[in-house]
């Protein structure tokens, strides 16, 4: 009996951590991606600056929340897949030298997966700023990033979701392109804004 009670205090120690482990995030919600989603990459060259858009992504993707029990952030499942053959710098040859750098026949998709928000937003309050961390898959090499959204809400179910992130071409290993033996060169800087159309089904 002397060592009975030890014995026991050590057991409830190891089972309760364990179990605290073990607990799983609650299920919160989830988001449906609806028309009218876009990518948009913006950077400069040496004479001048380029925008390139994938527009009108609108494949049914999926977002699932879940509250992370120990803090106000939450988790997210769910992925953007979408066709690097499908930007548009509007110039031909800026278009085609984009895709080339990127890589698309050898990794023909761009991938981002949202990982997380710092809180969920608010749909009484039509603007919002919050924090996210997201994964983005291109040309082969994954990096995570901090992102600062904006959200935008009809306060009922809709919701517009923009994101901001300034980005390298060197975070992906890729390296900018040139032209006419090196003398127009692009800046290694680019300007990522992912905007979503969002729709609340459950």
């Amino acid at each position: 009996m002397i060592y009975l009670k030890p014995v026991l205090i050590l057991l409830l120690i190891l089972f309760s951590g364990f179990s605290l482990e073990n607990k799983k995030p609650a299920y919160l919600t989830k988001w449906v991606v609806t028309k009218g989603c876009s990518l948009k990459v913006g950077g400069s060259t040496n004479i001048n600056k380029f925008n390139c858009i994938i527009a009108n992504y609108s494949k049914p993707d999926t977002l699932t929340f879940y509250s992370n029990n120990t803090s106000e952030s939450l988790k997210i499942t769910g992925s953007l897949k979408l066709d690097v053959q499908n930007f548009n710098c509007f110039n031909p040859v800026m278009t085609g030298d984009l895709r080339k750098t990127l890589k698309s026949k050898e990794f023909p998709k761009l991938t981002i997966r949202l990982l997380s928000l710092s809180r969920y937003p608010e749909f009484n309050n039509k603007l919002n700023t919050i924090k996210g961390v997201v994964t983005i898959e291109l040309a082969g090499t994954t990096k995570r990033f901090e992102v600062d959204y904006r959200f935008v809400s009809d306060g009922i179910k809709s919701i517009n979701l923009i994101a901001r992130r300034q980005v390298k071409f060197s975070d992906f290993d890729i390296v900018p392109p040139r032209r006419i033996g090196g003398m127009i060169q692009t800046n290694n800087e680019l300007d990522v804004e992912f905007n979503l159309n969002m729709k609340v089904i459950d």
